[in-house]
Protein backbone atom coordinates (compact mmCIF):
# COMPACT_ATOMS: atom_id res chain seq x y z
CA UNK A 1 0.00 0.00 0.00
CA UNK A 2 1.27 3.29 -0.93
CA UNK A 3 1.26 5.88 1.68
CA UNK A 4 0.96 9.49 0.77
CA UNK A 5 4.40 11.24 1.77
CA UNK A 6 4.00 15.06 2.53
CA UNK A 7 7.66 15.37 3.87
CA UNK A 8 9.69 16.20 0.79
CA UNK A 9 8.66 18.54 -2.25
CA UNK A 10 8.87 17.24 -5.86
CA UNK A 11 9.53 19.12 -8.50
CA UNK A 12 6.39 18.25 -10.56
CA UNK A 13 7.60 18.97 -14.24
CA UNK A 14 10.05 16.17 -15.15
CA UNK A 15 10.52 14.53 -18.52
CA UNK A 16 12.10 11.86 -19.43
CA UNK A 17 14.32 14.06 -21.64
CA UNK A 18 15.41 14.91 -18.66
CA UNK A 19 16.18 12.06 -16.30
CA UNK A 20 18.21 11.14 -19.40
CA UNK A 21 19.99 13.65 -19.74
CA UNK A 22 21.37 13.55 -16.18
CA UNK A 23 22.31 9.97 -17.07
CA UNK A 24 24.06 11.14 -20.03
CA UNK A 25 21.76 9.16 -22.51
CA UNK A 26 20.31 10.11 -25.85
CA UNK A 27 17.93 13.05 -25.39
CA UNK A 28 14.31 12.50 -27.05
CA UNK A 29 10.80 13.30 -26.73
CA UNK A 30 10.36 16.03 -24.00
CA UNK A 31 6.69 15.37 -23.83
CA UNK A 32 6.79 12.01 -21.84
CA UNK A 33 6.36 13.21 -18.35
CA UNK A 34 7.75 11.41 -15.37
CA UNK A 35 5.90 11.62 -12.09
CA UNK A 36 7.86 10.24 -9.68
CA UNK A 37 11.04 7.92 -8.78
CA UNK A 38 9.12 4.66 -6.75
CA UNK A 39 10.18 1.50 -5.80
CA UNK A 40 8.61 -1.93 -7.72
CA UNK A 41 6.21 -2.62 -5.68
CA UNK A 42 4.59 0.88 -5.22
CA UNK A 43 5.25 2.36 -8.79
CA UNK A 44 2.28 4.04 -10.59
CA UNK A 45 2.03 3.74 -14.52
CA UNK A 46 3.88 6.66 -15.36
CA UNK A 47 6.97 6.75 -12.69
CA UNK A 48 10.22 5.38 -13.21
CA UNK A 49 11.64 2.52 -10.93
CA UNK A 50 15.20 0.66 -10.82
CA UNK A 51 15.96 -3.12 -11.02
CA UNK A 52 19.50 -4.41 -10.06
CA UNK A 53 19.07 -8.06 -8.28
CA UNK A 54 17.02 -11.35 -9.26
CA UNK A 55 16.24 -11.34 -5.16
CA UNK A 56 13.34 -8.79 -6.89
CA UNK A 57 12.29 -10.30 -9.83
CA UNK A 58 8.91 -11.03 -8.27
CA UNK A 59 8.33 -7.27 -7.53
CA UNK A 60 9.31 -7.03 -11.39
CA UNK A 61 6.97 -9.09 -12.70
CA UNK A 62 3.83 -7.19 -10.71
CA UNK A 63 4.99 -3.67 -11.10
CA UNK A 64 3.23 -0.68 -13.12
CA UNK A 65 6.51 1.64 -13.47
CA UNK A 66 6.93 2.35 -17.17
CA UNK A 67 10.52 2.23 -17.03
CA UNK A 68 13.01 0.16 -15.34
CA UNK A 69 16.75 1.69 -14.46
CA UNK A 70 19.00 -1.71 -15.15
CA UNK A 71 22.32 -2.50 -16.15
CA UNK A 72 23.30 -4.76 -19.07
CA UNK A 73 23.24 -7.81 -16.41
CA UNK A 74 19.53 -7.78 -16.29
CA UNK A 75 18.48 -5.72 -19.39
CA UNK A 76 16.76 -9.27 -21.21
CA UNK A 77 15.35 -9.86 -17.72
CA UNK A 78 13.53 -5.88 -17.37
CA UNK A 79 12.65 -5.44 -20.83
CA UNK A 80 9.89 -8.08 -20.78
CA UNK A 81 8.03 -5.99 -18.60
CA UNK A 82 8.78 -2.71 -18.59
CA UNK A 83 10.67 -0.11 -21.01
CA UNK A 84 14.63 0.15 -20.04
CA UNK A 85 17.21 2.84 -19.15
CA UNK A 86 20.50 1.25 -19.68
CA UNK A 87 23.06 2.09 -17.14
CA UNK A 88 26.35 1.24 -15.90
CA UNK A 89 25.54 1.70 -12.66
CA UNK A 90 22.29 1.51 -11.30
CA UNK A 91 22.22 3.01 -7.70
CA UNK A 92 24.61 5.83 -8.74
CA UNK A 93 21.85 6.28 -11.59
CA UNK A 94 18.83 5.74 -9.44
CA UNK A 95 20.57 8.47 -6.71
CA UNK A 96 20.83 11.30 -9.34
CA UNK A 97 16.88 10.76 -10.34
CA UNK A 98 16.01 10.77 -6.69
CA UNK A 99 17.50 14.55 -6.18
CA UNK A 100 16.38 15.31 -9.48
CA UNK A 101 12.31 14.64 -8.08
CA UNK A 102 13.33 15.72 -4.69
CA UNK A 103 16.20 18.15 -4.61
CA UNK A 104 16.16 18.76 -0.98
CA UNK A 105 16.28 15.34 0.23
CA UNK A 106 19.90 16.08 1.46
CA UNK A 107 18.81 18.93 3.11
CA UNK A 108 17.19 17.30 6.41
CA UNK A 109 19.59 17.78 9.15
CA UNK A 110 18.11 20.39 11.62
CA UNK A 111 14.41 21.30 11.20
CA UNK A 112 14.83 25.36 12.23
CA UNK A 113 10.65 25.84 12.04
CA UNK A 114 10.20 23.63 15.76
CA UNK A 115 9.00 25.97 18.61
CA UNK A 116 7.18 25.25 22.02
CA UNK A 117 4.07 23.72 21.23
CA UNK A 118 0.69 25.66 21.74
CA UNK A 119 -1.95 24.04 24.14
CA UNK A 120 -4.75 25.78 22.16
CA UNK A 121 -3.95 23.70 19.50
CA UNK A 122 -2.72 20.51 21.08
CA UNK A 123 -5.82 20.61 24.29
CA UNK A 124 -5.79 16.92 24.80
CA UNK A 125 -1.99 16.37 24.50
CA UNK A 126 -0.11 16.60 27.61
CA UNK A 127 4.02 18.12 27.27
CA UNK A 128 6.40 17.72 29.45
CA UNK A 129 9.33 20.34 30.14
CA UNK A 130 11.47 22.05 26.97
CA UNK A 131 9.54 20.25 24.51
CA UNK A 132 9.78 21.47 20.32
CA UNK A 133 7.12 20.78 17.98
CA UNK A 134 7.42 22.01 13.94
CA UNK A 135 5.05 22.84 11.93
CA UNK A 136 2.14 20.45 10.66
CA UNK A 137 2.32 17.85 13.77
CA UNK A 138 -0.72 16.07 13.97
CA UNK A 139 -0.80 14.50 17.59
CA UNK A 140 -3.98 12.58 19.11
CA UNK A 141 -6.01 13.03 21.98
CA UNK A 142 -4.54 11.52 25.15
CA UNK A 143 -0.93 11.08 24.41
CA UNK A 144 1.76 12.22 26.06
CA UNK A 145 5.17 13.90 25.12
CA UNK A 146 7.99 13.80 27.31
CA UNK A 147 10.54 16.06 28.86
CA UNK A 148 12.92 17.27 26.05
CA UNK A 149 11.22 15.92 23.35
CA UNK A 150 11.12 17.23 19.48
CA UNK A 151 9.06 15.87 16.89
CA UNK A 152 9.98 17.62 13.64
CA UNK A 153 7.56 19.22 10.87
CA UNK A 154 4.84 17.40 9.70
CA UNK A 155 5.05 14.01 11.74
CA UNK A 156 1.98 12.25 12.86
CA UNK A 157 1.00 10.84 15.96
CA UNK A 158 -2.07 8.75 16.71
CA UNK A 159 -4.47 8.97 19.85
CA UNK A 160 -3.24 7.75 23.55
CA UNK A 161 0.77 7.69 22.70
CA UNK A 162 3.16 7.45 24.94
CA UNK A 163 6.54 9.28 23.60
CA UNK A 164 9.17 9.39 26.19
CA UNK A 165 12.05 11.93 27.03
CA UNK A 166 14.87 12.87 25.12
CA UNK A 167 13.23 11.11 22.19
CA UNK A 168 13.83 12.66 17.93
CA UNK A 169 10.92 12.00 15.65
CA UNK A 170 11.02 12.91 12.55
CA UNK A 171 9.80 11.83 8.83
CA UNK A 172 7.66 9.52 10.56
CA UNK A 173 3.67 8.58 11.08
CA UNK A 174 2.46 6.80 14.22
CA UNK A 175 -0.43 5.01 14.75
CA UNK A 176 -2.60 5.04 17.96
CA UNK A 177 -1.56 3.45 21.56
CA UNK A 178 2.10 3.39 20.32
CA UNK A 179 5.03 3.30 23.36
CA UNK A 180 8.20 5.64 22.48
CA UNK A 181 10.58 4.87 25.33
CA UNK A 182 13.47 8.03 26.13
CA UNK A 183 16.11 8.57 24.32
CA UNK A 184 15.04 6.87 20.57
CA UNK A 185 15.35 8.30 16.97
CA UNK A 186 12.88 8.04 14.66
CA UNK A 187 12.54 9.19 10.88
CA UNK A 188 16.65 9.81 10.55
CA UNK A 189 18.47 9.22 7.35
CA UNK A 190 19.98 5.50 6.96
CA UNK A 191 23.04 4.71 6.13
CA UNK A 192 23.04 4.93 2.46
CA UNK A 193 26.22 5.81 0.39
CA UNK A 194 28.08 5.42 -2.94
CA UNK A 195 31.96 5.03 -2.65
CA UNK A 196 33.47 6.30 -5.70
CA UNK A 197 37.22 6.77 -5.61
CA UNK A 198 38.60 8.72 -2.86
CA UNK A 199 34.99 9.85 -1.56
CA UNK A 200 32.23 9.03 -0.34
CA UNK A 201 28.52 10.26 -1.83
CA UNK A 202 25.11 10.21 0.09
CA UNK A 203 22.52 8.32 -1.54
CA UNK A 204 19.16 10.58 -0.82
CA UNK A 205 16.28 8.73 1.65
CA UNK A 206 12.81 10.10 0.58
CA UNK A 207 11.15 7.49 2.46
CA UNK A 208 9.73 7.75 6.02
CA UNK A 209 9.05 5.53 8.82
CA UNK A 210 5.47 4.08 9.67
CA UNK A 211 4.44 3.04 12.88
CA UNK A 212 1.72 1.46 13.38
CA UNK A 213 -1.03 0.62 16.17
CA UNK A 214 0.05 -0.72 20.25
CA UNK A 215 3.82 -1.16 18.85
CA UNK A 216 6.55 -0.48 21.86
CA UNK A 217 9.30 0.67 21.30
CA UNK A 218 12.24 0.75 24.03
CA UNK A 219 14.92 3.11 25.00
CA UNK A 220 18.06 4.49 22.45
CA UNK A 221 16.26 2.82 19.18
CA UNK A 222 17.16 4.35 16.12
CA UNK A 223 14.69 3.32 13.52
CA UNK A 224 16.30 5.19 9.89
CA UNK A 225 13.47 6.10 7.03
CA UNK A 226 14.00 4.63 4.08
CA UNK A 227 15.66 5.32 0.65
CA UNK A 228 12.96 4.97 -1.55
CA UNK A 229 10.60 2.91 -0.37
CA UNK A 230 9.46 3.15 3.76
CA UNK A 231 10.39 1.60 6.77
CA UNK A 232 7.22 -0.17 8.17
CA UNK A 233 6.74 -1.51 12.06
CA UNK A 234 3.67 -3.63 11.74
CA UNK A 235 0.54 -3.97 14.58
CA UNK A 236 1.59 -4.80 17.88
CA UNK A 237 5.24 -5.49 17.77
CA UNK A 238 7.32 -5.09 20.52
CA UNK A 239 11.18 -3.82 20.61
CA UNK A 240 13.20 -4.03 23.42
CA UNK A 241 16.33 -1.38 24.00
CA UNK A 242 19.10 -0.50 22.20
CA UNK A 243 17.88 -1.94 18.83
CA UNK A 244 18.50 -0.81 15.10
CA UNK A 245 16.52 -0.73 12.40
CA UNK A 246 17.93 -0.01 9.10
CA UNK A 247 16.56 1.89 5.81
CA UNK A 248 13.44 0.32 3.99
CA UNK A 249 13.08 -2.59 6.96
CA UNK A 250 9.48 -4.09 7.34
CA UNK A 251 9.06 -6.04 10.41
CA UNK A 252 5.28 -7.71 10.34
CA UNK A 253 2.85 -7.83 13.06
CA UNK A 254 3.04 -9.60 17.02
CA UNK A 255 6.65 -9.71 16.74
CA UNK A 256 9.03 -9.61 19.48
CA UNK A 257 12.30 -8.32 19.22
CA UNK A 258 14.69 -8.48 22.09
CA UNK A 259 17.85 -5.80 23.01
CA UNK A 260 20.50 -4.87 20.73
CA UNK A 261 19.73 -7.12 17.63
CA UNK A 262 20.63 -5.27 14.47
CA UNK A 263 18.49 -4.86 11.16
CA UNK A 264 20.57 -4.26 8.06
CA UNK A 265 18.74 -2.51 5.34
CA UNK A 266 15.59 -3.37 3.03
CA UNK A 267 15.53 -7.04 4.61
CA UNK A 268 11.57 -8.15 5.21
CA UNK A 269 10.35 -10.15 8.70
CA UNK A 270 7.02 -11.90 8.56
CA UNK A 271 4.49 -12.05 11.61
CA UNK A 272 5.00 -13.67 14.63
CA UNK A 273 8.98 -13.25 14.97
CA UNK A 274 10.82 -13.51 18.14
CA UNK A 275 14.53 -12.90 18.12
CA UNK A 276 16.67 -13.48 20.49
CA UNK A 277 19.12 -10.75 22.13
CA UNK A 278 22.17 -9.46 19.48
CA UNK A 279 21.32 -11.10 16.84
CA UNK A 280 21.72 -9.43 13.75
CA UNK A 281 19.92 -9.52 10.20
CA UNK A 282 21.60 -9.24 7.07
CA UNK A 283 20.17 -6.71 4.47
CA UNK A 284 17.62 -8.09 1.84
CA UNK A 285 16.37 -11.15 3.32
CA UNK A 286 13.40 -12.15 3.70
CA UNK A 287 12.56 -14.16 7.23
CA UNK A 288 9.15 -15.78 7.01
CA UNK A 289 6.17 -15.96 9.66
CA UNK A 290 6.35 -17.95 13.40
CA UNK A 291 10.12 -17.91 12.55
CA UNK A 292 12.20 -17.98 16.20
CA UNK A 293 15.88 -17.04 16.07
CA UNK A 294 18.25 -17.54 18.77
CA UNK A 295 19.97 -14.97 20.47
CA UNK A 296 23.25 -13.96 19.07
CA UNK A 297 22.88 -15.32 15.59
CA UNK A 298 23.53 -14.34 12.24
CA UNK A 299 21.25 -14.36 9.73
CA UNK A 300 22.59 -14.48 6.14
CA UNK A 301 20.02 -16.39 4.08
CA UNK A 302 16.24 -16.50 3.91
CA UNK A 303 14.54 -18.20 6.47
CA UNK A 304 11.15 -19.70 5.87
CA UNK A 305 7.74 -20.07 7.85
CA UNK A 306 7.63 -21.92 11.03
CA UNK A 307 11.18 -22.36 11.61
CA UNK A 308 13.75 -22.37 14.69
CA UNK A 309 16.93 -20.89 14.00
CA UNK A 310 20.27 -20.32 15.98
CA UNK A 311 23.84 -19.83 15.73
CA UNK A 312 26.39 -18.15 12.73
CA UNK A 313 25.29 -18.73 9.96
CA UNK A 314 21.72 -19.09 11.92
CA UNK A 315 20.91 -22.68 10.98
CA UNK A 316 17.61 -25.52 12.12
CA UNK A 317 18.01 -25.24 15.95
CA UNK A 318 18.11 -29.15 15.69
CA UNK A 319 21.02 -29.06 13.45
CA UNK A 320 23.11 -26.41 15.92
CA UNK A 321 22.26 -28.30 19.23
CA UNK A 322 23.86 -31.74 17.38
CA UNK A 323 26.82 -29.72 16.07
CA UNK A 324 27.72 -28.02 19.16
CA UNK A 325 27.70 -31.36 21.35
Amino acid sequence: MKIKNNFFKIQKNVYLSDILKILRKKNFNKKIKINNISDLATSSKNDISFFNSLKYLYLLKKTKAKYVITNDKYKNIVKKYSKIILVEHVLKSVSLVTKLFYPESLDDAVDFNVTKPLQEKYKKVKFGYNVLIGKNVSIGKNSIIGHNTIIESNVKIGANCIIGNNVLIKYSIIGDNVRVLDCSVLGKKGFGFLPDKNKNYRYPHIGIVIIQDNVEIGCNNTIDRGSISNTIIGKNTFIDNQVHIAHNVKIGNNCIITGQVGFAGSSTIGNNVSIGGQAGISGHLNVGNNVQIGGGSGVIKNIPDNTKVMGYPAKDIRSFIKDIK
